[in-house]
């Protein structure tokens, strides 16, 4: 019985041990998140004050949010800086997002070296935004294109005939707010959309020819919508060079006298509400049990939109779904 007693007494204290040090290390991550928020998240505010290449991320949906464009403007301003890798993995987003982001990319081009690295894919307005550097690199296997712009929207209309709901409207034209999706396309609402989307597209085709340098005959044939992996791109003048990080610093430090061996420290968008939120709690955590994979998506789900615009002219690539 002494026994029993003694092990049941053993268990308890080492169970009142295991708590407190749990709660210790769950108040030591809360610390850390804090003072991390701070500084972008990432490095820290020691890693961004020496002289480094910044890495900056555009991945997911592009909309062209504040936080994004804070975040370039960042990098632009900062005097410790020297050099941008610019990674991006992004099947696009609206047309107007895409150009706010490019538009910034290329003012921070225009003060410090920038090589767009493509991993994974940079299509429509991803690639876009791979045009914002000086220079686009990409793997063999990276899906790059995708030039062109869409506009689509849901059409319920046949299904409230069917549930015998109708949608009433009072408007000052027959063009104000159309397509709404609760009635059939007018041609004259469709016509109005496609002269919109010809305008994005002629812009879209435009800024390649100029910032790749190609001529009309080979601005047609590479502007019909479909993606090119790594290895077609380079023949077809969209990308530069094969390759990823590696390759693209040591361009910068052979043709834009770049310091060699420089550290590459992640710059990322503060949480939108504060700079310490459950995003970077969660982030912070994971790190600190050891869940690095984990922690990078939760960084990633944290960089994204928080809203998806499907009301507005796209650069999107959407792999079309067998019928």
């Amino acid at each position: 019985m002494s026994s029993d007693a003694d092990l049941l007494a053993d268990r308890r204290s080492l169970r009142r041990k295991l708590t407190l040090w749990r709660v210790l290390a769950v108040l030591g991550v809360i610390v850390a998140a804090v003072v991390g928020g701070f500084a972008w998240k990432g490095d820290g505010p020691a890693g961004l004050s020496s002289a480094h290449i910044a890495r900056i991320t555009i991945s997911g949906f592009i909309s062209g949010d504040r936080r994004t464009l804070d975040l370039i403007k960042s990098v632009e301003d900062s005097k410790a800086v020297s050099a941008v890798v610019l990674r991006v993995d992004s099947p696009g987003g609206t047309t107007s997002g895409s150009e706010a982001v490019h538009t910034a990319l290329r003012q921070l081009a225009a003060k410090k070296p920038m090589v767009a690295v493509v991993d994974g894919l940079a299509a429509s307005g991803g690639y876009i935004a791979a045009m914002g550097a000086d220079r686009i690199v990409a793997r063999q296997t990276s899906l790059v294109g995708s030039i062109g712009v869409l506009f689509q929207f849901p059409n319920v209309s046949n299904l409230l005939d069917t549930v015998g709901v109708k949608v009433e409207t009072v408007k000052s034209s027959p063009l104000k707010a159309a397509p709404n999706g609760f009635e059939p396309t007018s041609p004259e609402a469709r016509e109005a959309l496609q002269r919109v989307v010809n305008d994005n597209y002629t812009w879209f085709k435009d800024m390649v020819r100029d910032r790749r340098h190609l001529a009309e005959g080979e601005v047609a044939s590479v502007s019909d919508g479909r993606v090119h992996s790594g290895r077609q791109a380079v023949g077809l003048k969209l990308i530069d060079q094969i390759g990823g990080e590696p390759e693209a610093i040591a361009w910068m430090e052979r043709e834009k006298s770049v310091a060699k061996d420089l550290k590459v420290r992640d710059w990322r968008r503060r949480s939108e509400s504060s700079s310490f939120g459950l995003w970077s709690l969660a982030e912070a955590m994971a790190r600190g049990a050891g869940l690095d994979a984990l922690a990078t998506t939760i960084a990633r789900a944290a960089d994204q939109p928080l809203g998806l615009r499907l009301d507005a002219p796209l650069a999107l690539w959407q792999p079309a779904a067998e019928k």
